[in-house]
């Protein structure tokens, strides 16, 4: 199997952190494109920046790179790949995934150097 196509998203992202009691924002579930994750002790939302959010935590300045799908469920590796690829540039990174393909989040004073590093690896890169 070959390398997978990576496009940059242009928004900015922001990661929050919330108490499992709070509520979802209506604006976050308006927006177009967000991430929600709940367990029993933690509510951890993924929206673009310009959303504000009451957040006991919050961490800005996130760009995405989309893995270019749809993968398979069957797909083995590929987030261990992309991941050891931008570990060993010793780059942080936040992970979420859909059915259809995972969407890898950096730092955006990273992303340049997180871009050559996955072309050096061979991955073909969407700006």
């Amino acid at each position: 199997m070959g390398k997978q196509t990576l496009s940059v998203l242009e928004p900015t992202f922001a990661i929050h952190s919330l108490s499992e009691e709070q509520s979802i924002p209506p604006s976050v579930l308006s927006s177009d494109f967000y991430f929600i994750g709940k367990t029993h002790d933690e509510l951890s939302l993924v929206v673009k920046q310009d959303i504000q959010i009451e957040a006991i935590e919050s961490d800005y300045d996130w760009r995405v790179l989309e893995v270019l799908g749809p993968l398979n469920l069957s797909m083995v590796g590929i987030m261990a790949e992309i991941g050891a690829v931008l570990a060993a540039a010793k780059i942080s990174i936040f992970v979420v995934s859909t059915f259809e393909t995972d969407y890898f989040l950096v730092k955006s004073n990273t992303l340049s150097k997180a871009v050559a590093a996955l072309q050096k690896a061979r991955y073909d890169i969407i700006q």
